[in-house]
């Protein structure tokens, strides 16, 4: 049988991740060094009021709030419903005419995995001659955007593209240390379509554009990402809004077009 990791642990784990000292995060969130150290090898087992203070200086994601607290014998603090859920009406309008709203240009809802949760119509603009497979449910956004039978034989840039999507991904196992995340990277990083130097974004870079083939047309787009600001709900706090704007007057007038 497979031990669980004690809170401690948990806790240590991120505080790693985030590349904090025992000191800076006892300073931060106003705690001895010397009790936290207690909490992290076990000798001291922390309150549920301390373990939500110390992920709230971690940063940590609702979900694995929960987690934390289950671990150290308490109940979860926060409500994961399902989207369809009557408490989540305010949600999903909101989503909806933030998604209209910004048609014709493409909008998606995705969950932290990158699956689409719901589209407005300019999504079809990229889902348009691509293997049927991808898209059906789950469809996978970056999957679409980087498979070799989905938008990437159009992506005009795509080795730019392509790293900049892996860099944001990288960033995220990182950051969260989600396995299913870390399972998509490395199957993503294994299609073709190169990444080296050259297509790397560097830091000097202002932002990476989307280049995107369409008949005889070439469109170019920058992408912008919203997520609520104060979340209390598991569910809502994964959902993210990707829009696609217009990066030249040409890509504009074409997506204004009957």
């Amino acid at each position: 049988m497979t031990r669980r990791p004690a809170v401690g642990e948990l806790l240590r784990g991120w505080r790693e991740r985030r590349r904090l000292t025992q000191l800076s995060l006892s300073l931060q969130a106003d705690v001895s060094a010397r009790h936290l150290s207690f909490i992290e090898t076990g000798r001291s087992r922390p309150t549920s009021e301390m373990i939500l203070r110390l992920c709230d200086e971690l940063d940590v994601p609702l979900r694995e709030r929960n987690a934390l607290l289950l671990a150290g014998g308490y109940a979860p603090a926060f409500p994961e419903h399902g989207l369809d859920d009557p408490s989540l009406d305010a949600v999903r309008s909101a989503l909806r005419l933030v998604l209209e709203g910004h048609e014709p240009h493409p909008a998606v809802v995705i969950d932290k995995h990158w699956n689409l949760v719901e589209a407005n119509s300019g999504l079809g603009l990229f889902a348009e001659s691509v293997e049927p497979a991808l898209l059906e449910p789950p469809v996978n956004v970056l999957r679409l955007s980087l498979h070799p039978g989905g938008m990437a034989p159009r992506v005009v840039n795509l080795g730019e593209w392509r790293a900049h999507l892996l860099t944001r991904l990288e960033r995220q196992v990182a950051q969260t240390g989600d396995r299913a995340v870390a399972e998509l990277l490395a199957e993503l990083t294994a299609y073709p379509g190169g990444r080296d130097s050259e297509t790397t974004p560097q830091p000097h870079d202002v932002v990476v554009p989307l280049r995107y083939r369409h008949g005889d047309q070439e469109l170019s787009f920058l992408s912008m990402t919203a997520v609520f600001g104060t979340p209390l709900d598991v569910t809502v706090a994964e959902l993210a809004i990707e829009s696609f704007y217009p990066a030249d007057a040409a890509t504009a007038k074409f997506l204004r077009s009957p």
